[in-house]
């Protein structure tokens, strides 16, 4: 993008100061195409999509949204009545914040997304690029759900591609990955906000269409250190799913839609705060791996024995 002059660091969402104060204004755009045919559901995936990357720079409430709705003329109305329910629902009941109107226009292809925003004080913002040697990788959702979803689809468009997976346990991934794509980030914030102290909390993102290797190198992008990836939790049958449908699973390299938080904190810390994580504000995480200087700079590594921890419930 540089040559279009659009250059600098690589963030989650665009950062504004709010002139005379100490604030700044936090604002993201998200638009993308259908993953799944349930209207709510996937109107609240949109949602979290969008608000995710508001989330990922610490920003605690979102301020309202702003929805885009791209449709076919034909298409039913109740289709696009369910997909602005779907989105009103999470922002409203899931993260306590308002639609406050959007935009629709006709596309040959369906859209769904919008634009979200938040303020911070700018002492308090959480960028991704500032790990530190050392820095235990905490990851808050299972990676592997564009494989399941892609299984969602064949199911419906050719069951027979899928006569070696058991039908019973491909429903329960996509139940339970459906699940993890329509939980918001907020509760790691107000987790980290529940510290006076927050600064153990060293850098921060969410995992979407890079995979977890590609958004984990974009944390390395201004050190000349490495990564490394000891543990992956990851739903039942993405393995072999990934394998069949040819994602790259073994690289951590498989794109995720509305994945968990991605953070690099202070190893003296990682413990409680994963403990705190789950235990007061019910949200599953792993420490996956660390920062280290063993490695070629910014360069991500799956260690050789790498533990895959099959997840099958939240």
């Amino acid at each position: 993008m540089a040559n279009a002059g659009l250059k600098g660091d690589i963030e989650d969402s665009a950062i504004i100061p709010v002139p005379n104060t100490n604030l700044v204004m936090v604002k993201n755009i998200d638009i993308f195409t259908p993953i799944i045919d349930e209207p709510e559901i996937m109107g609240e995936i949109a949602a979290v999509n969008v608000t995710n990357d508001v989330f990922a720079l610490n920003v605690p409430e979102i301020s309202g949204m702003l929805v885009f709705l791209g449709m076919k003329k034909n298409m039913p109305m109740h289709v696009a009545e369910g997909i602005l329910i779907g989105i009103r629902n999470f922002i409203e009941n899931k993260i306590d914040s308002k639609v406050l109107g959007g935009h629709t226009i006709y596309s040959e292809w369906p859209l769904i997304g919008g634009e979200a925003s938040g303020f911070i004080n700018k002492d308090k913002i959480i960028k991704k690029n500032y790990v530190k040697e050392g820095d235990a990788l905490i990851l808050t959702k299972p990676v592997g759900n564009q494989a399941i979803m892609a299984a969602y689809r064949l199911q419906k468009n050719n069951p027979d591609l899928l006569k070696a997976f058991s039908k019973e346990e491909i429903d329960e991934s996509i139940d339970l990955a459906v699940e993890y794509m329509t939980m918001p980030l907020q509760s790691v914030v107000k987790a980290i906000h529940s510290y006076q102290d927050m600064s153990f909390v060293h850098s921060m993102t969410d995992v979407s269409g890079f995979g977890l290797s590609g958004h984990l190198k974009e944390m390395l992008q201004n050190s000349n250190l490495s990564a490394n990836i000891k543990k992956v939790p990851i739903f039942k049958l993405a393995k072999e799913l990934a394998y069949e449908f040819g994602y790259k699973f073994d690289e951590c390299e498989m794109p995720e839609t509305a994945g968990g938080m991605l953070l690099s904190v202070d190893r003296k810390y990682a413990e409680e705060f994963s403990e705190r994580l789950d235990n007061e504000f019910h949200v599953s995480n792993w420490i996956i791996g660390e920062i280290d200087n063993i490695n070629e700079p910014r360069h991500v590594r799956v260690s050789k024995d790498v533990e895959y921890v099959e997840i099958t419930e939240i």
